[in-house]
């Protein structure tokens, strides 16, 4: 990598000096496996969740993202010959598949719940493992976790919101920001990276009802787990599979397409399906706060 060259990843700027850190740390430490090299640079580069926490698990990602792209060498992974799929400690749950067809009325009240540990983290897993289209990939850095039960108890879907999108044109545009305010605010932008109604589920109007449900609380929920508020929610949402009729009849607005390639396509090689991209202010002033650059709103 040459000098004076910056990448983009997870949110962070790094520069060419510090890969050459990440590796002298790593030629000089055989020993540490990745968990132990992730806590150490983040703890060298004051790398921190709002509530003080060391961002290692970002920080991993960051590192698998450079070994991809060939600027490192990382140490074995503990699970080297391990399936994807056990990794991420995905089992097989037994749970019913009998249609659910008939009005929204005759489902309610429905049950809003966080997903956190124990069985429904179990079943959240293997359900967007099983019925989404884009699997189960695990999570990294800052997320929630949703799952929707009907009155009868029956579990209707799953929703997980996670780290917005670093730079998305017409988003910024929305918003207002300039680069200096992206990167001290993009932490106050929250993306809907999962949304799944089962596939036996089949009920007008529940997708758009749910959304509602949950943009309602998820400023209050990200708040009591991170410490810190989120003003804006994205998603994006891939043109040639969905339509996004729910994210419109839930009041979300239409800004506009991706470019269609990824965030480290940094010679527009590989092409990547166009999405949509819909955003929803979870608070009226999200324009003066996302684009302030003071700690005034935060």
């Amino acid at each position: 990598m040459e000098q004076g060259v910056e990448l983009i990843l997870q949110g962070r700027r790094i520069t060419a000096s510090e890969i050459e850190i990440v590796k002298k740390l790593i030629g000089a430490n055989p020993s540490w496996n990745r968990t132990r090299l992730s806590k150490e640079l983040c703890a060298l580069w004051d790398w921190r969740r709002a509530s003080g926490e060391l961002k290692d698990i970002a920080c991993r990602s960051l590192l698998r993202k450079l070994e991809y792209s060939g600027h490192i060498r990382l140490p074995e992974g503990k699970h080297k010959n391990d399936s994807p799929a056990r990794r991420a400690n995905i089992h097989a749950v037994l749970h019913s598949k009998m249609p659910i067809q008939c009005s929204l009325k005759k489902l309610l009240p429905i049950d809003v719940q966080l997903v956190e540990k124990g069985y429904h983290l179990k079943l959240f897993k293997y359900f967007i493992s099983a019925y989404h289209y884009l699997g189960w990939s695990g999570t990294v850095g800052e997320n929630l976790k949703y799952m929707f039960f009907d009155l009868h108890e029956r579990p209707l879907g799953c929703m997980m919101w996670g780290a917005a999108a670093w730079k998305v044109q017409p988003r910024d545009t929305y918003i207002g920001w300039n680069a200096k305010m992206r990167v001290r605010n993009l932490s106050y932008v929250v993306n809907n990276n999962r949304f799944l109604l089962l596939p036996w589920v089949k009920v007008l109007h529940l997708a758009s009802h749910l959304l509602g449900k949950v943009c309602s609380r998820l400023n209050h929920d990200w708040q009591q787990k991170y410490h810190h508020p989120v003003y804006l929610a994205e998603t994006f949402v891939q043109k040639d599979r969905f339509k996004g009729t729910c994210y419109k009849a839930a009041n979300w607005d239409h800004v506009g397409v991706t470019k269609g390639r990824g965030k480290l396509d940094m010679n527009k090689e590989y092409l990547l399906p166009v999405k949509d991209i819909w955003l929803y202010p979870l608070e009226t002033s999200f324009r003066e706060k996302l684009c302030s650059c003071t700690e005034e709103y935060k």
